[in-house]
């Protein structure tokens, strides 16, 4: 039993000593990227902005992963906004922007996700009529249809003599 709390503890102190190394190294390269919508359809216009590169500030944007090129971000306040549009043939997916301060040339990143459906709680109606055609069977030529309401007309008085006589037994 001792031997196994031993062994447990030393392995949780090995697996946080390894995640105070790591997670400075990671962390240290920015991720001060806010992207706003997080998630887009394709076509849809993406508004970046960051305070990690100081205010008044400018940067240069890299959205080149979702296939959107380079953008600049401009000072405003106390942070970089910049905006770039989603080509509509970008894939579904999740993709990393990169931002590049132009005083410090620190680099900051932050995801954006390409959804194939807007990401809206509001319910979407449609619009338009559906395309079921005009008329009847025949077509919208009232003749045409007046000569099929008579040969159902015909039938059905037919239908009715025949089986009148079939009840009688006069044999058919």
């Amino acid at each position: 039993m001792r031997r196994t709390a031993r062994l447990l503890t030393g392995t949780a102190l090995a697996a946080g000593a390894v995640g105070l190394v790591v997670t400075p190294a990671y962390g240290g390269d920015g991720g001060g990227l806010e992207v706003s919508p997080a998630s887009v359809v394709p076509g849809g216009e993406v508004t970046v902005d960051t305070a990690d590169c100081g205010g008044g500030a400018t940067a240069e944007g890299d959205a080149s992963a979702v296939g959107a090129g380079s953008f600049t971000l401009a000072p405003d306040e106390q942070e970089a906004t910049g905006q770039f549009r989603v080509p509509p043939s970008a894939q579904p997916g999740t993709y990393e922007i990169v931002a590049t301060c132009a005083e410090d040339g620190r680099r900051v990143t932050g995801d954006l996700e390409v959804t194939l459906t807007s990401p809206r709680d509001e319910q979407v109606y449609p619009r338009g009529s559906v395309k079921t055609g005009v008329g009847g069977a025949l077509g919208p030529d009232p003749v045409q249809t007046a000569a099929g309401v008579a040969a159902l007309a015909v039938a059905a008085a037919g239908g009715t003599w025949l089986l009148h006589r079939r009840a009688r037994g006069d044999g058919i």
